[in-house]
C-alpha cells in the first residue's frame, strides 16, 4: 500500500498505539524520503571528513539557518561512495549532543570540583605555569657539557584528531619550548608500521591505497578485523573476491571478516612470525618466488660480512649487559668503489638470499604448527594459496592493523610480511603492497608532521646531543651511495632540514647563525622519551606538568593502575577534549579522595571535526580538505585556536620579563591568529627570495612548486617537505580537488589521480618502478601502474622520473633506500636483520621451539614496582589475553561512549571465551567474571562463543580469550579499562606496547558486590 503525507498523519496514531505502519503492510519509503527532504530542504551542503579511522570517509553536512540539521556520506568520494559505518553515521548526534564539554573548566589543587573560567583566564594561567616550569627546569647542557636546550619535566601528548595544520603547529610549539617528551596515538597503535615499512622499502606508509585493494588476486588479512574495524574499506576486499580473489583471515578470533573470507585460520596471539616464517621457507623451497624481481629489485644478491651469524636465538654482536646489538657485522661487503658486492646467481653463502634461506630452514610445518596452534595442512593451504601470486600476472596484498603492531616484536611482524611480498614481487604493483589499516582519523598526517619525540616533520631524525651543528647533523644523517643506479633520495635531507628551520624561524634563520639549528632541543642518543618511559618518570615524581591534547592515556596506556597513580604526581596538567574522560577526571576516580590529589587541572573544550576547517591525510596518503560546516558550538575551540594565542602569550612574557633561554621562543615565525589555509601554505613551503625554477621565476612569498625546488641555502621554507607540491601557485589547494577523471589506463586500476592529492608528488602506488621490467614494460599489462612509452612514463606518477634501467640512465625502484633495493635483509632494526620468532614478554609456554632464546633479548620494559611480569608458563596465569576494537566504538571509546545510540549498541565490557574454557571454569554465558593478571583485575560479562577456540600448542591445549578496550569508569555501567591487565613492555625499535598478548586467569565472580568494585 502506498501512503501519502495526509494518510500518514491520519494513521500515525494507529502506529503508535499498536503495530508499526511497516508491520501493517504500508510502504514507508515515500514518507521517509519526504521526511528527509523536509529536514534538508533549503539546507547548504558542506563537505567534511569523518573523524574516525583513516579510511577518511567524506561526509556531507547539511546546514540550515546556521545549524547542522543532517549528515550523510558523500556519494562522489571514490572510497566510501556515500556509505558510512556506525560511527560515521552518528556524526550529527556526536556534534550536536549536549554531553559535550561546553566551556573552559578549572580544577584547583586538592579541590573536589570544577570551576568555569574564561578562555583568557585559562590561557594566561597555563602560560604562567609553562613559563615557571620551563624557567626552573630547563637543561642548557648535558653531563658531557654539550648544548642540549631541552626541558624534561614537561611533556606534550598530542593527537591524531588534529588537522595537518594543527599538528604542524603543535610540533613547532613543543620544539620552541624545548619539549622532548612528545608523542601521540601513533606511538601506541602504528609506530611499528613506520619502522618496519621504512626498513623494508624506504617509507613507513601504506604502500597502495584503499581503492587499489579491489585489484588483488589474493588477500591475506592478518592482525586485522577489517570488516568490523575499517568497515568501509572492506567493500574493496569483497569486490576483489567477486572477481575471483582468494581472501584468507588469520586471527585468533572468528569475526565478520572471517565470515566473508574463503577461510579463517585461528592462531595463538604472538606467533605471527612463526606463521609467516614458515611461509618464507615454503616460498623458497618450492621456488614460488618471482626470480627476476628478487634478483633485480631486492638486496637478495648483496653479500653480507662473513662474520655475520645467528646462533641460539641471537644474532652476532649481542651484548647481554646492555641488552643491545653491535651491528657492525651486519654490514655489506663493499667493492673498491664503495658499492655493495653482489652475486646475482644467488649462490654465494654470504649473499642475502642464502642467509635468508638458512635462517628460515628451521621453520618447518611441524614446528610452526606446535608453536602457533595451526594444523600443518592448514598452514600449507595458506602458503600455497598466497604464494601463487609470485608471478608477473598476479598480485597479492596484505592487510593488517594493531594485531600485528602491538607486540614486543611488532616491527618484525610487519618486516616478515615485507620479506614475503618482496619475494613474491608484490610491492609497487596494482593489487599488491602492504596495506597498513591505520586507525585514528589523521594518524597518517599527524605522523608525517612528527607528533613523536624521535623525528622531525617528514621523517627526519630528531637532533641529538652529539650533533651540535647543522653541518654535523647533515653529515651523520645524510646517507651516501656510490652506486650509479641508486637514487639515494635521502641525499637531499640538507635541503629539507634547512627549509624546515626557515619555516620555524623565518628571517631569523640565516646561514650565519646556522639557520637557528643551535636553538633546537637535542635528545640523548639511546634515551627513550615515549609513553612508557614518560609515565614511568611521572610515577617517580620527575615530571611537573604537561599537555594531554585529544587523547585519553588513563584508559589506553598499559598497566593503567600505575598510569593513573602517576598522573596524581603532576603539579599541573592541561587537557583538551570533546568530552570528559578517564584522563580529565583522573583526580576523582573511584576510591580516590580528590582532596589528596595536588594536580592543578585545565580543561579546554575542543571543537568537533564539523566545526573547523583543515586537511587530514588518509591511510593511503590522500590529503583531504574538510570544510567548517558550522561555527564551534558553546565556547569550544579548534586546537589551533588554543595553541596560537597560548604561544603568543608565552612569547610576550619572555619579551617583557625575560627568562631561561628565551631565544627559541622569541624568534619563532609564529602566526598572530590561527588560519588553516595559511598554515597549509606554510606546510607546502614558500620562497624567501626571488628564485627561478625550470625557467619560471617565483617571487619571495610565493609557493614552492615541488620538493625538488627546496634548497639548503635558505631560499625556501617548508614545514614538511613531503607535502611540498600540495598547494602551488599554479593549482592552489590540491586537497580540494574532486575530479574523477582518469585515463583508460588509470581507470582500469581505479587510480583516481585527480581526486585530492597524495604525498609524495601525487604518487598513488609507492615503488611503482618495481611494477615494470628493466625496459619499463609492465609485468602485468592488464593492471599496469606505469609504463615507459614514447620516451616518457604514463600512468601513475613514477617513483622517480628517470628512464628505465636498461637505458643505462635509470635508477633502482626503492629510491629512499641507500642502495635502491627492497630489504629482505634489514640491518637497521634493533632486534635483528631477519625477523625471528620470540615468545611475548608474558607467555603460557616455557620454551621457544625455534631457539634457546625464549623472548626477544632486546625488548623494552620499565622497572617501577608495579611493572611486574608473570613468569613463563605461570600456572597462576595460564590463559592468553588479546584485545581488540569494536565497530561501534573507536579506540578507548572516549568519544563514542558519549553518543547514546552507539553506547546502546555496545554498552559494556565483555570477555569472549570458548565453550571448552567456560566449562572448565564453571562459567555460563552472561555470568559476571573476574579477569586477573599479575598487575590487576577487571570485571566483565562472559560471552561464551565458538568464535574463540582452544589451540593445541607445544602438545597441550592452551586457551585464549578476547576483550575490547573501549570502556572506562566515566561511563556508568560500562566497566573499566582492559588495560588494567596489560604489561609495560614494548618493541625495541619503537616502544609500542604489547597489548595483544599477555597472560591472565579468569573466574566467575563470587558475588554481585565483587563486580561492583
Amino acid at each position: 500500500m502506498k501512503l501519502d503525507r495526509r494518510n500518514f498523519l491520519k494513521l500515525a496514531g494507529t502506529g503508535a498505539a499498536c503495530m508499526t505502519l511497516g508491520q501493517l503492510g504500508f510502504d514507508l519509503a515515500p514518507v521517509k524520503a519526504y521526511a528527509a527532504q523536509l529536514k534538508i530542504s533549503g539546507a547548504k551542503e558542506i563537505l567534511t571528513v569523518c573523524p574516525f579511522c583513516s579510511v577518511s570517509c567524506n561526509v556531507i553536512g547539511y546546514v540550515k539557518d546556521g545549524k547542522l540539521v543532517s549528515s550523510e556520506g558523500d556519494p562522489d568520494y571514490p572510497v566510501n561512495e556515500g556509505s558510512l559505518c556506525a560511527k560515521g553515521a552518528a556524526m550529527l548526534s556526536m556534534t550536536t549532543e549536549h554531553n559535550r564539554l561546553q566551556t573552559p573548566m578549572y580544577r584547583a589543587p586538592f579541590s573536589d570540583k570544577w570551576e568555569e573560567k574564561s578562555w583568557d583566564w585559562m590561557l594566561n594561567r597555563i602560560a604562567k605555569r609553562v613559563k615557571e616550569t620551563r624557567d626552573k627546569d630547563f637543561i642548557l647542557r648535558n653531563a658531557d657539557g654539550l648544548a642540549v636546550n631541552r626541558i624534561e619535566s614537561m611533556f606534550l601528548l598530542g593527537t591524531s584528531h588534529a588537522s595537518n595544520e594543527e599538528c604542524a603547529l603543535t610540533h613547532q610549539f613543543a620544539r620552541a619550548l624545548g619539549i622532548v617528551y612528545m608523542d601521540h596515538q601513533a606511538r601506541v597503535c602504528h609506530s611499528s608500521t613506520v619502522s618496519a615499512l621504512g626498513e623494508s622499502f624506504g617509507r613507513g606508509a601504506m604502500t597502495n591505497h584503499w581503492t587499489d585493494i579491489a585489484n588483488a588476486d589474493s588477500i591475506l588479512i592478518m592482525g586485522s578485523n577489517a570488516a568490523e574495524h575499517h568497515p568501509i574499506s572492506f567493500k574493496f576486499v569483497l569486490r576483489a573476491k567477486d572477481k575471483g580473489a582468494t581472501v584468507m583471515h588469520v586471527d585468533p578470533k572468528f569475526s565478520r571478516t572471517s565470515a566473508r573470507s574463503d577461510f579463517h585460520v585461528p592462531l595463538r596471539s604472538g606467533t605471527d612470525i612463526a606463521f609467516l616464517g614458515g611461509m618464507i621457507k615454503y616460498i623458497i623451497e618450492n621456488k614460488r618466488f618471482f626470480h627476476e624481481y628478487v634478483t633485480e629489485y631486492t638486496n637478495a644478491s648483496l653479500l653480507v660480512d662473513p662474520k655475520f651469524g645467528f646462533k641460539d636465538g641471537l644474532f652476532t654482536g649481542y651484548d647481554p649487559m646492555t641488552r643491545t646489538y653491535d651491528k657492525s657485522t651486519w654490514n655489506y661487503q663493499m667493492d673498491k668503489n664503495g658499492v655493495p658486492r653482489k652475486d646475482k646467481d644467488l649462490k654465494d653463502p654470504n649473499c642475502v638470499f642464502q642467509l635468508l634461506k638458512k635462517h628460515y630452514s628451521r621453520y618447518d610445518l611441524d614446528t610452526v604448527s606446535k608453536t602457533t596452534g595451526v594444523a600443518p595442512k592448514i598452514l600449507e593451504k595458506v602458503y600455497k594459496t598466497f604464494s601463487a601470486t609470485g608471478r608477473p600476472d598476479k598480485a597479492g596484498t596484505v592487510m593488517y592493523a594493531l594485531g600485528w603492531t602491538q607486540h614486543t616484536v611488532g616491527v618484525q611482524n610487519i618486516r616478515t610480511s615485507g620479506i614475503i611480498q618482496l619475494l613474491l614481487g608484490n610491492i609497487g604493483v596494482a593489487g599488491g603492497g602492504i596495506n597498513a589499516l591505520r586507525g585514528e582519523p589523521n594518524v597518517q598526517g599527524s605522523t608525517d608532521h612528527a607528533m613523536l619525540y624521535h623525528i622531525l616533520p617528514g621523517y627526519m631524525a630528531m637532533p641529538a646531543a652529539p650533533w651540535q651543528t647543522l653541518e654535523q647533523y647533515n653529515k651523520d644523517n645524510t646517507p651516501v651511495s656510490n652506486d650509479p643506479e641508486s637514487a639515494n633520495w635521502w641525499q637531499h635531507k640538507p635541503e629539507y632540514m634547512t627549509s624546515l628551520l626557515k619555516a620555524w624561524y623565518g628571517d631569523n634563520a640565516t646561514a650565519e647563525n646556522d639557520f637557528c639549528y643551535n636553538l633546537l632541543p637535542k635528545i640523548e642518543k639511546g634515551h627513550d622519551y615515549s609513553y612508557l618511559f614518560l609515565f614511568d618518570r611521572m610515577f617517580k615524581g620527575e615530571i611537573k606538568g604537561g599537555f594531554f591534547m585529544g587523547l585519553n592515556p588513563m584508559n589506553s596506556v598499559p598497566n593503567t593502575h600505575k598510569i593513573r597513580k602517576a598522573m596524581d604526581n603532576l603539579d599541573w596538567c592541561v587537557c583538551a577534549e570533546l568530552h570528559n574522560s578517564e584522563t580529565t577526571e583522573n583526580w576523582h576516580r573511584p576510591d580516590v579522595d580528590p582532596k589528596t590529589v595536588k594536580t592543578e587541572m585545565f580543561l579546554l573544550p575542543s571543537a568537533h571535526r564539523m566545526e573547523k576547517a583543515g586537511s587530514v591525510t588518509n591511510s593511503g596518503r590522500w590529503v583531504l580538505w574538510h570544510h567548517k560546516c558550522v561555527d564551534p558550538q558553546f565556547k569550544t575551540r579548534p586546537f589551533g585556536e588554543m595553541y596560537v594565542p597560548l604561544f603568543n602569550i608565552i612569547r610576550d612574557m619572555y619579551r617583557n620579563e625575560g627568562g631561561t633561554f628565551a631565544a627559541p621562543v622569541i624568534n619563532q615565525d609564529w602566526p598572530e591568529k590561527f588560519d588553516p589555509e595559511d598554515l597549509c601554505q606554510r606546510i607546502n613551503g614558500r620562497f624567501h627570495k626571488d628564485t627561478e625554477v625550470k625557467g619560471k621565476m617565483y617571487k619571495r612569498g610565493q609557493q614552492v612548486p615541488s620538493f625538488t625546488a627546496l634548497s639548503a641555502d635558505g631560499a625556501t621554507s617548508s614545514l614538511n617537505w613531503l607535502y611540498c607540491g600540495s598547494w602551488t601557485e599554479e593549482d592552489g589547494n590540491k586537497s580540494l580537488r574532486r575530479s574523477p577523471e582518469q585515463t583508460p589506463m588509470q581507470a582500469k586500476i581505479a587510480l583516481y589521480p585527480n581526486w585530492s592529492w597524495s604525498w609524495p608528488v601525487n604518487r598513488r602506488i609507492l615503488y611503482n618502478r618495481a611494477s615494470v621490467d628493466l625496459n619499463g614494460k609492465p609485468y602485468n599489462k592488464d593492471k599496469a601502474v606505469i609504463e615507459w612509452k614514447d620516451g616518457k612514463w604514463v600512468g601513475d606518477v613514477p617513483d622517480g622520473g628517470w628512464p628505465p634501467l636498461s637505458s643505462g640512465k635509470g635508477k633502482l625502484p626503492f629510491i629512499m633506500q641507500t642502495h635502491g633495493l627492497g630489504h629482505l635483509f634489514g640491518p637497521g632494526r634493533m632486534d635483528g636483520p631477519f625477523p625471528e620468532h620470540y615468545e611475548p614478554a608474558e607467555t603460557p609456554v616455557n620454551k621457544n621451539l625455534f631457539s634457546k632464546q625464549l623472548s626477544s633479548p632486546v625488548y623494552k620494559f620499565t622497572t617501577s614496582a608495579p611493572d611486574v611480569l608473570a613468569k613463563p608458563a605461570d600456572p597462576n596465569y595460564p590463559i592468553v589475553l588479546t584485545t581488540y576494537s569494536l565497530t561501534e566504538h573507536w579506540c578507548g571509546g572516549g568519544e563514542t561512549r558519549n553518543v547514546p545510540n552507539l553506547l546502546e549498541a555496545e554498552p559494556q565490557l565483555y570477555v569472549e571465551m570458548s565453550p571448552e574454557l567456560a566449562k572448565e571454569k564453571g562459567i555460563k554465558n552472561g555470568d559476571g567474571v573476574i579477569i586477573e593478571s599479575i598487575r590487576g583485575k577487571v570485571q566483565a560479562i562472559a560471552m561464551v562463543t565458538v568464535r574463540m577456540r582452544p589451540l593445541k600448542v607445544h602438545g597441550r591445549i592452551i586457551h585464549e580469550i578476547g576483550m575490547p578496550y573501549c570502556f572506562g569508569w566515566t561511563t556508568p555501567g560500562s566497566g573499566d579499562s582492559t588495560n588494567r591487565l596489560t604489561p609495560s613492555v614494548g618493541d625495541p625499535n619503537t616502544t609500542i606496547p604489547e597489548y595483544k598478548a599477555c597472560c591472565v586467569n579468569i573466574r566467575k565472580a563470587d558475588k554481585i558486590t565483587e563486580l561492583a568494585r
